[in-house]
């Protein structure tokens, strides 16, 4: 089933989908084969340090155990209209047990495409299908406080701060800086 996300011209598409139009992104469930196109992205947000709190010199094989999933944990990928992974996510219970019913998820974009929607489009997404899936809500347990672009997508798509732990973050530039736990029932 291909339905549009707004904003912007997006196609979600079940895994092994081909469509492909012009200016389109297509968001699908990642395969193995989709690795080498997702690691340089993984990398590239890591190394950065400025939004996950991952070490930053994590090694290709952890970073692939991190974030590659299978269902009923997922991974996603947006793809250009060229085949490139311009962006990734990854849909997992937050915690397990009687806590299994709240989502979390990671979301990244490699930064040459930034500010296109991916991001959102991926948000949207993912939203969708923690909601399919049978999840009650979604919770980030650390949203670094000077990612604002981040902050504000969440809280455009109706995540509310319930909490900031002060100085939970070693920011490469702005140093210790607050991390959000933040939250939206589904």
């Amino acid at each position: 089933m291909i339905q549009p996300v707004a904003p912007g011209p997006v196609l979600r598409l079940p895994a092994g989908g081909a469509v492909r139009q012009a200016g389109i992104v297509l968001i699908r469930h990642a395969t193995a084969g989709d690795w080498p196109g997702i690691w340089p992205i993984v990398r590239e947000v890591v190394t950065a340090g400025e939004t996950f709190t991952w070490d930053r010199d994590i090694g290709e094989e952890r970073a692939r155990a991190n974030w590659m999933h299978e269902p009923p944990e997922r991974t996603f990928v947006a793809v250009d209209d060229d085949g490139t992974i311009t962006g990734t996510a990854e849909l997992h219970r937050n915690q397990g047990g009687p806590g299994a019913h709240v989502a979390n998820a990671g979301f990244m974009v490699s930064s040459g495409h930034g500010g296109r929607g991916i991001g959102r489009a991926l948000a949207v997404h993912v939203l969708e299908q923690a909601r399919n899936d049978g999840y009650r809500a979604m919770q980030f347990n650390a949203v670094v406080e000077t990612n604002t672009r981040a902050v504000g997508l969440w809280r455009s798509l109706g995540f509310e701060v319930l909490a900031t732990v002060p100085e939970g973050f070693r920011h490469p530039v702005k140093g210790y800086v607050g991390l959000l736990v933040m939250y939206r029932r589904l």
